[in-house]
């Protein structure tokens, strides 16, 4: 194990850099923190470059079992507490984090899947809501989420923090072409469906074929060009007096509903 002490050290200053987008994405890694979702990360398919431990995690009966369970496949390191502190996203940091990697996935793996139901995110922006979308999307066991032009990224802290281990399961697609990717989907046969106020109730649609549902933006909808490629409108009522849902709260009923009817 190594042990570092110093925050110049080169390594730490990679792993801080790891807040900034540019450097997660040059580097392909992200960071996760806190035992339930390390555990989770070592039974998936995620590949783990490094786990780091507070000495104070360390030297707790937990801390040891979890290195001593560790200690011969992956590298690991050995923080002083304020150190780890220092790189930790959380008040109070449990005392372990990995460093993961992630790859860019073809869309290709869609049109493999036998009747997918696929989420395509229009420019959703805070991480809350993609954090919640993308655990709900686990929860409901939607096929993918595909994130077009002027989303977050997934592989933020808050992101990752709020998805609660479901970013590792749950495929992501990201594009940056989101007109073509949908006509590219619209072409192959998939339905798609967008959320519109007049569009009818989710509990008169049939989502039992192949399909991509869209949510659009917390504060201006879907695209207009994105709405004049849909096959379908959708909407959820709300007899209710609020005017609108949250993103992720509308998704995740969207979601709910798919699983329901499927």
């Amino acid at each position: 194990m190594l042990e570092i002490s110093s925050s110049n050290n080169p390594l730490i200053k990679e792993i801080k850099g790891l807040n900034k987008k540019r450097n997660r994405w040059k580097s392909k890694l992200f960071i996760i923190e806190g035992v339930k979702i390390v555990e989770e990360a070592i039974n998936s398919e995620i590949k783990i470059r490094k786990i780091l431990f507070s000495n104070s995690f360390l030297e707790s009966k937990e801390g040891l079992i979890f290195y001593e369970n560790v200690k011969n496949t992956y590298d690991t390191l050995r923080l002083k507490d304020n150190l780890f502190k220092d790189l930790s996203d959380t008040e109070n940091p449990q005392g372990i984090m990995a460093l993961c990697e992630f790859h860019l996935r073809d869309l290709t793996e869609i049109g493999a899947l036998d009747n997918p139901s696929i989420l395509f995110l229009d420019a959703i922006q805070d991480p809350g809501n993609l954090g919640t979308i993308i655990r709900s999307a686990d929860a409901f066991d939607i096929d993918g989420i595909i994130l077009g032009e002027g989303c977050v990224d997934p592989y933020n802290l808050k992101v990752v923090r709020s998805t609660m281990g479901s970013i590792l399961r749950l495929p992501l697609y990201i594009r940056d072409d989101s007109l073509e990717t949908l006509m590219t989907l619209k072409q192959d046969g998939f339905e798609i469906m967008v959320t519109s106020l007049d569009g009818s109730p989710i509990y008169d649609i049939d989502f039992k074929k192949k399909f991509v549902a869209v949510i659009g933006n917390e504060a201006k909808g879907v695209n207009p060009k994105i709405l004049d490629l849909a096959d379908k409108y959708i909407k959820i009522p709300m007899p209710g007096k609020a005017e609108s849902l949250n993103a992720g709260v509308a998704a995740s009923i969207l979601m709910y509903e798919t699983m329901r009817n499927r």
